[in-house]
C-alpha cells in the first residue's frame, strides 16, 4: 500500500487529485472551526471543558469532527446527508416509484442523488433548528454549563444561525461532490473520514494528560490491534464461483468465462451501528424534554443512559445484530442476482439456475452475516469495556464507529489509488 502511494505521487495527473484532496479536507476543516454568527465562542469553550456529552450528540459531533459542540459554520457537518441517503436508499424498497428509478441506471441513479440533496437540505434546515432551539437554553447541550452560549435569542438572530447552518451543510455536500468528480475516492466518505480521524490526536493526548505515559502506550497498542483486526474482517469475503455458459453466435463464440460473487463477511458497513445508536437514544431523549419522574422514566435512566450498565449493553448488542440482518437483507436481494445470473447464461456449480440459486444464496448469506452481526457488536462496545476497565469517555479514541469508519474509507481510497495506478500502467503498455 506504501508503494501504491509512492507511484500515485510520482504520476502527475494522479498527484494533482491527492493535492486536490487534500486541499478540499483542509478547507472542510477550517469551516468546523469557525464559530457560527451569534455564538459566544469563550463560552462554549468553557463548556467544552467541563461538560461530558455523550449519547446521539456525542455521535453526531464525531460526524462532524468536533464542530457540532462548537456550534461552527459546519456544525452539522456530513449527518444530515447520511441520514438522507439511508432514507432514500431504504424508500426505493418501498415506494415503486423510487425502485423503477434505480433499475433505470445511471439516469435513475441521478434522479435518486437530487431528491438525496433536496432531502439533505430539509433535514438541514430541521436539525439546525433544534440544535439553536436546544443551545439557547443554557444547560441542555451541555449538561452542568450554565454559561449562555448564544447571548443574544431574537428571532433575526436565531434565523440567521439556522441559515447560516444550512448553508454549512449544502457547501458540504457541494465540496464532496468535487472530491468525487475531480479527487481520489468518494468525496462523503473522505469527508467522515476527516472529521472523524482529525479528533484522534486530542483524545489521545487527553489519555495521556489525564492517566499518564502507560495508559496511553496502552491504549495506543490496543487502538493498533484493533485496527488490524478491523482491516482482516473488513477484507473477508466468501467468494461464489459463477459460471458462464458458452455461447456461439455466427463465427463469435461468447460466454465461457468464470467468475465469482463477492459476498463480504460485514455487508452491512457500519451502518447497523449508527441506527442502534440513534434509535438508543430516543428514550432518554424522551425522558429529557418530558421531565417526567414516573417508574418507566426512573427506569429508563438506570438502565438505557449509562454506558456500562449491563441491560444497556444486551439492548445495544442486540439492536446492532437485528440492523444488521435488516440492512443486508434490504441491499443483497438473492433473487434479483439470480434471475440476473440466468438471464445471461450465469450459474454456480452444482446449482440449477433460477430458485435453487436464489436459495443458495440466501442460505450463504444468512450464514455469513451471524458472524459480521457479532463482528459488529464486539467492535461497538469496544468504548463501553473501556469505559468499564479503564474509567475512559465515551468518546474512546478507538471506538467502534470511528474504527469502521476509517478502516473502511482508508481501504476502499488505498483501493482506488491502486486501480488508478494499474489503469495507466496498462495505458503505458498500449502505448
Amino acid at each position: 500500500m506504501l508503494s501504491a502511494f509512492g507511484k500515485a505521487f510520482k504520476t502527475p495527473d494522479l498527484r494533482r487529485k491527492i493535492f486536490f484532496t487534500l486541499s478540499i479536507m483542509a478547507l472542510f476543516r477550517f469551516g468546523s472551526i469557525v464559530p457560527t454568527p451569534g455564538v459566544s465562542y469563550e463560552n462554549v469553550q468553557l463548556c467544552l471543558n467541563q461538560a461530558d456529552n455523550g449519547g446521539l450528540f456525542g455521535l453526531i459531533n464525531l460526524f462532524s469532527g468536533g464542530a457540532l459542540l462548537q456550534l461552527s459554520v459546519f456544525a452539522l457537518g456530513i449527518m444530515p446527508y447520511i441520514t438522507a441517503s439511508i432514507i432514500v436508499q431504504l424508500l426505493t424498497v418501498v415506494i415503486p416509484r423510487f425502485e423503477t428509478l434505480k433499475a433505470e441506471g445511471q439516469s435513475g441513479t441521478a434522479k435518486l442523488t437530487q431528491y438525496t440533496r433536496y432531502l439533505t437540505v430539509g433535514l438541514s434546515i430541521l436539525q439546525s433548528t433544534g440544535l439553536v432551539a436546544v443551545a439557547r437554553t443554557p444547560g441542555r447541550l451541555f449538561s452542568g454549563c450554565s454559561f449562555p452560549i448564544i447571548p443574544d435569542t431574537t428571532w433575526p438572530r436565531i434565523m440567521t444561525m439556522v441559515f447560516v447552518m444550512t448553508a454549512g451543510t449544502a457547501v458540504i455536500m457541494w465540496l464532496g461532490e468535487l472530491i468525487t468528480d475531480r479527487g481520489v475516492g468518494n468525496g462523503m466518505s473522505i469527508l467522515i473520514f476527516t472529521s472523524i480521524a482529525a479528533q484522534f490526536p486530542t483524545q489521545l493526548w487527553s489519555i495521556k494528560l489525564q492517566k499518564g505515559l502507560f495508559a496511553f502506550l496502552f491504549v495506543t497498542g490496543v487502538g493498533i490491534l484493533v485496527v488490524a483486526a478491523v482491516v482482516f474482517v473488513e477484507q473477508a469475503q466468501r467468494r461464489i464461483p459463477v459460471q458462464y455458459a458458452k455461447r456461439q453466435v455466427g463465427r463469435q463464440s461468447y460466454g465461457g468465462t468464470s467468475t465469482y460473487i463477492p459476498i463480504k463477511v460485514n455487508q452491512a458497513g457500519v451502518i447497523p451501528v449508527i441506527f442502534a445508536s440513534s434509535l438508543l437514544y430516543i428514550p432518554s431523549l424522551i425522558v429529557n424534554f418530558s421531565g417526567s419522574s414516573a417508574k418507566w422514566a426512573v427506569w429508563i435512566q438506570q438502565n438505557l443512559v449509562t454506558g456500562d450498565h449491563p441491560i444497556y449493553i444486551i439492548v445495544y448488542s442486540a439492536m446492532i445484530i437485528f440492523f444488521t440482518y435488516f440492512y443486508v437483507a434490504i441491499t443483497f436481494n438473492p433473487d434479483e442476482v439470480a434471475e440476473n445470473m440466468k438471464k445471461y447464461g450465469g450459474f454456480i456449480p452444482g446449482i440449477r439456475a433460477g430458485r435453487p440459486t436464489a436459495e443458495y444464496l440466501q442460505y450463504v448469506l444468512s450464514r455469513i452475516t451471524a458472524p459480521g452481526a457479532l463482528y459488529l457488536a464486539f467492535v461497538a462496545i469496544i468504548p463501553i469495556i473501556a469505559l468499564i476497565l479503564f474509567n475512559a469517555t465515551q468518546n474512546f479514541p478507538f471506538g467502534g464507529t470511528a474504527i469502521l469508519i476509517v478502516v473502511g474509507v482508508g481501504l476502499d481510497t488505498a483501493k482506488q489509488i491502486e486501480s488508478q495506478l494499474q489503469q495507466r500502467s496498462y495505458e503505458g503498455f498500449l502505448k
